[in-house]
């Protein structure tokens, strides 16, 4: 008995099946032909040119950093995994812009060449994220292929039921489906045998060589680029020349009777099941193998001008990811003669089996660390590897914000209690500090830049790497030259084997510190006491090898760095409490400095300023520019000034269309304004710290203590901390503490 159809499956059935021909997921050869010659250069490109098309699909955008301006392909940012079960943050890559770069500057030298003609292998310490570089690129292929701008196709041969011999298939029982020349649409029922092509030959290829390039040129016009080698001269793989020329053969050279054999199916990149990209694991094995299928009974359906060629299916990695990327993880853990072929592969476009050579249509890309690599270098064969391998460096971060993201989005979302402001901040600042070398003068070519460079402790440049701030200490030539050089300081290890990156705390270290400090036995949330804590005892183990190397001049020095780092983290909450207060007023003190900045300028100028309240013109305000220059220090006035204007106009020389803001220009300065300004008003900022910490405190009877107006501007610094910085009550009072007792005991 038939139950009643539903009409929620079948409306869902409608659906899928609409989906089903709009992705036109099977095709005729001569279907198939249509759609190259209206989109030649889509459907004919091999496996360069297809993921260097991935990566222009998702795009690309610049980024200002202080080291200059740098493109990052928006891939990495994972946006459309949005919702996917590993989710768009864990696989997201953050930073590594100059990686991006090389990889896709590497795809398209294959695409000018017209193939695959490197081995790109990644090398950098453990943990610097070459397998999420490699795992970015994999889930964008597999998102690329179910779009219309990514739709790749493989051809199966099919035979329908009912033949003898003479017809090959052709009996008088098969009819050709909707009345075309092909049997491509042919219910499973009437289909009797169907051989696929494992590699995912493109269909193209089943056309000969003399016919197939005339019609590749013709459809892609003389002002178009050359096609792909593989198009271009490529030929099908053993078995499916036997059973092309064994077809031909019996239909006497009907071409067209061959290619009704030919089912043209769009399939999808899938690392899941292995379709178009692969991981490939240190493991010794061959990455390719053969197998006879003739032998098999499944296929004793096939006609006997088949069933008589030995034909042979060839399976492995090298097969599963034909068509897209392979990844060779840990490459150098292998034996040299274990991967050999492939260098050879990459050069020649074939590797060699047992009965046949296997084409080759994938770009290969690995990874190493520096050891092995290093190791490798000192292999007497090295030298004859290396012109076909392309080294792209992926060190760890070396900006603190990027490396902040990381654990932001990995880490975070696992720890299941509050995280109190600032303790992520800790961890990434302190990892970027054992990453930093100390700069060589003899790098650098202009002598000023090299001296500035030398002279940076390594907090200054973790804060010149992400935030472009120069250091105080710094004369005015001296910044000038720094700030026109951050982007040569940031290179100046590219050519060296000892890079910014190589070594110091792993983001792996990193999580795992984190994870524990989320367990504190006496903070109830990963707090940065916490965190510092963690830090302290990691430096003591001395387990790891960046935490071996001798103090250079502050640098290797992770013990240290945990102190700096507590200082700046103390920095930052005594910005916050300040602000909370309502005492001291960043905006107002902007708008002080900006005041002294038109006054300095119409002094310069010899101008006077009009007084909308009495209507006058007035002289330049002495008094506000002599009380800002005592505050800075300024020895000579008359100089200071012209100088000061002078780099207004430079700066608006530089940023034309650009309104010139004095806390742009002229961030020190500011600082000490506002340094001086909150001196003043130190005692009232301790009064309501305390006063806060009573809030916090497990007395109730303290609290009521405090006077009315004492306790409203407490309660409304509370707030502040709790709404808009994000404290809880429990990490604010751990915290608060911790100020008073490093910065206002003394009040």
């Amino acid at each position: 008995m038939t139950s009643p159809s539903s009409p929620e499956l079948d409306a869902l059935g409608a659906s899928i099946k609409g989906r089903f021909l709009a992705e036109k997921r099977v095709l005729s050869f001569d279907e198939y032909l249509e759609e190259f010659l209206q989109h030649p250069l889509r459907h004919s490109r091999d496996a360069a040119r297809y993921v260097h098309d991935c990566f222009d699909y998702f795009g690309s955008y610049e980024l200002d950093a202080p080291t200059g301006k740098v493109r990052r392909f928006r891939l990495f940012d994972q946006e459309f995994a949005d919702g996917d079960a590993e989710g768009a943050g864990r696989a997201r890559l953050l930073g590594h812009e100059h990686v991006q770069e090389a990889f896709y500057r590497a795809l398209a030298n294959f695409v000018r060449e017209r193939r695959s003609n490197r081995f790109l292998l990644l090398h950098g310490p453990n943990g610097s994220a070459k397998s999420t570089f490699a795992t970015c690129i994999m889930r964008a292929l597999e998102h690329y292929s179910t779009t219309e701008q990514g739709a790749v196709y493989r051809f199966s041969w099919v035979f329908p039921g009912g033949f003898d011999e003479k017809s090959i298939g052709f009996g008088s029982n098969s009819k050709r489906s909707s009345g075309t020349e092909s049997y491509a649409h042919l219910e499973h029922d009437r289909i009797s045998a169907k051989l696929v092509s494992e590699l995912r030959e493109h269909p193209l290829l089943l056309l000969p060589t003399p016919e197939r390039r005339a019609l590749v040129s013709k459809a892609y016009g003389p002002a178009a680029e050359a096609p792909p080698d593989w198009i271009w001269n490529g030929c099908l793989g053993h078995k499916n020349a036997q059973i092309f020329d064994a077809l031909l053969t019996d239909y006497a050279g009907d071409l067209r009777k061959v290619l009704a054999h030919v089912q043209v199916e769009r399939y999808y990149v899938s690392r899941r099941y292995r379709t178009a990209v692969v991981t490939i694991g240190p493991q010794m094995s061959v990455d390719a193998s053969e197998r006879q299928i003739t032998a098999d009974r499944s296929l004793s359906a096939l006609p006997a001008a088949l069933t008589s060629l030995n034909l042979f299916e060839t399976r492995g990695e090298l097969v599963d990811g034909a068509g897209g990327i392979i990844e060779f993880s840990d490459l150098l853990k292998r034996p040299l003669e274990s991967w050999k072929y492939l260098l050879l592969a990459v050069e020649t476009g074939e590797i060699a089996l047992t009965m046949s050579n296997l084409a080759v249509n994938s770009v290969f890309m690995g990874s190493t660390n520096e050891a092995h690599l290093e190791a490798f270098r000192q292999h007497p064969e090295y030298n004859s590897f290396r012109a076909r391998l392309r080294f792209t460096r992926v060190g760890y971060l070396l900006d603190y914000k990027q490396e902040e993201q990381i654990y932001l989005s990995q880490i975070v979302p696992q720890i299941r209690s509050h995280v109190a402001p600032h303790a992520i901040f800790v961890a990434s600042l302190w990892a970027v500090l054992t990453r930093l070398l100390r700069s060589d003068t003899a790098h650098y070519e202009e002598t000023a830049l090299g001296k500035v460079a030398a002279s940076l402790t390594p907090m200054e440049k973790a804060l010149l790497y992400a935030q472009g701030t120069i250091p105080r200490r710094l004369s005015s030539d001296e910044t000038k030259t720094l700030r026109a050089g951050v982007p040569m300081v940031a290179r100046e290890f590219d050519s060296q084997p000892i890079y910014e990156g190589i070594t110091g705390a792993s983001p792996r270290e990193v999580r795992t510190l984190l994870l524990d400090a989320a367990q504190h036995p006496r903070e109830r949330c990963l707090s940065p006491i916490g965190v510092l804590e963690e830090l302290q005892a990691l430096c003591e183990k001395g387990d790891y090898q960046f935490l071996k190397y001798k103090p250079d001049a502050g640098f290797h020095d992770p013990a240290a760095f945990a102190a700096q780092v507590r200082d700046a983290w103390l920095d930052r909450i005594d910005v916050e409490l300040r602000a909370s207060t309502g005492l001291v007023e960043e905006s107002r003190t902007e708008e002080l400095f900006a005041r002294y900045v038109t006054q300095v300028s119409l002094w310069v100028k010899g101008e006077r300023s009009h007084n909308p309240l009495t209507g006058k013109y007035e002289e330049p305000d002495a008094g506000l520019m002599r009380r800002i220059e005592e505050v800075l220090a300024v020895e000579d006035s008359t100089d200071f000034r012209r100088n000061l204007i002078s780099v207004v106009a430079a700066y608006a020389i530089d940023h034309p269309g650009e309104t010139p803001h004095p806390a742009t220009i002229f961030p020190r300065y500011l600082e000490r304004v506002m340094a001086s300004y909150y001196a003043e008003r130190r005692g009232l900022v301790a009064a309501v710290l305390r006063d806060v910490l009573t809030l916090l405190s497990d007395s109730p009877e303290q609290a009521e203590g405090l006077e009315p107006e004492a306790r409203r501007i407490a309660e409304a610094a509370l707030q502040r901390l709790t709404s808009e910085v994000g404290y809880c009550r429990l990490c604010a009072r751990s915290c608060l503490g911790e100020l008073q007792r490093a910065r206002y005991s003394d009040v």
